[in-house]
């Protein structure tokens, strides 16, 4: 029987090889039978990470991001949280419906894609990960993670514009994934964040962790609000109902809270304006990149459209600013790293760039400010 399971490397082959074969889209496990599935088999990320790579050998390799240390004191001496937001592009939209035209169809392929995201993800190996518009979390970022060690939890879109598309993959959603060995769940809220009391089509998923080498409690949420320029009150009350949730489940940041997101909102947006001024003592943890600490990134996003070049700051990671430190933050990719043809490209998988932040817990967690 031992010799019949082969080695690993070739069950590990065989693992990508399913989730990299676009065959049917396997559906979410039924629930009930799922206490009694056994755990998935381990991969390891270091043979995953050579398989994406020999699947992309004819693309241009990954341009080299750097992190900036901004601790201000020496650091403690637990392992930092780090934490990586991404909004990935759902292969649907990219596809079907966002209008890339500087971006070769040829580049969005999802066999390649699909070992881009992973790569990016595997290069920086966050503890906690959360995602915006997965379309594909079924058949391959659940099974995929999962057996890398990660609690997976994903919350579609109720009316995803992923379904108008020709032969779509399903709804696209948040997803969020935290590492098993370092976290324990001890709640987990799926969120429909309203407008006006009318419930809307963006989503949140909150999940109150306990970090196993502290015994902290902290409350990590991931969401995506609604899009498109005209839309800025919409955001705003997504934003306040999503801040009235988040005020409940952390009962007024007692328990200290990171929230990640694309919030298709510039700075100048009230959303922005409510989050930065919250009662929760929130910061955002990409304006420590600049000179002052003051100013967000120039760009989180940048594509060309048919209507022309948008180059937008957008997404955020926001933190309790009493309660955490930002250890480092992975910085943005250059213009010149970017290309004249934006994002997407051959050696970028989405129109968003990633964030990744190390954080850890103040040594003195009575303080409040």
């Amino acid at each position: 029987a031992g010799s019949a399971m082969g080695n690993s490397s070739s069950r590990l082959y065989s693992a990508l090889a399913k989730a990299l074969s676009s065959g049917a889209v396997p559906q979410p496990r039924e629930r009930a039978g799922q206490r009694d599935a056994p755990p998935p088999e381990p991969i390891d990320a270091t043979e995953l990470l050579a398989e994406c790579r020999a699947v992309l050998r004819k693309r241009p390799p990954r341009s080299q991001r750097h992190f900036v240390d901004l601790r201000a004191s020496a650091a403690g001496s637990h392992r930092p949280i780090r934490v990586m937001q991404w909004n990935i592009l759902a292969q649907a939209l990219g596809e079907g419906k966002d209008n890339f035209v500087q971006c070769p169809m040829e580049a969005l392929k999802w066999e390649e894609r699909k070992c881009l995201i992973l790569e990016e993800i595997l290069a920086y190996k966050p503890d906690i990960l959360c995602l915006q518009e997965v379309d594909h979390y079924f058949d391959t970022f659940e099974p995929l993670l999962s057996r890398l060690g990660y609690q997976c939890t994903f919350f579609p879109k109720p009316w995803s514009p992923c379904l108008d598309v020709e032969q779509n993959n399903g709804p696209d959603g948040c997803a969020l994934f935290f590492l098993k060995d370092r976290f324990e769940l001890v709640n987990s809220a799926n969120i429909r964040l309203t407008a006006m009391k009318l419930k809307t089509n963006q989503v949140a998923i909150a999940q109150t962790l306990k970090c196993c080498e502290t015994g902290r409690l902290f409350c990590i949420a991931v969401t995506h609000l609604k899009a498109c320029t005209g839309w800025e009150r919409f955001r705003s009350a997504q934003g306040s109902d999503l801040l009235q949730n988040l005020k409940n489940i952390t009962q007024g940041a007692k328990i200290p809270l990171i929230i990640c997101g694309d919030f298709n909102a510039e700075p100048t947006e009230e959303v922005y304006r409510e989050f930065s001024n919250s009662s929760l003592n929130l910061n955002s943890a990409y304006k420590l990149l600049s000179p002052d600490g003051q100013s967000e990134p120039p760009y989180t996003t940048w594509k060309i459209r048919p209507s022309g070049e948008c180059r937008h700051t957008l997404d955020y990671i926001w933190y309790s600013q009493h309660a955490l430190n930002v250890n480092s933050a992975l910085g943005l990719l250059t213009e010149e790293q970017i290309g004249p043809n934006r994002l997407p490209s051959f050696n970028y998988p989405s129109d968003h760039l990633s964030l990744v932040c190390d954080f850890s817990f103040n040594q003195d967690p009575d303080r409040l400010l």
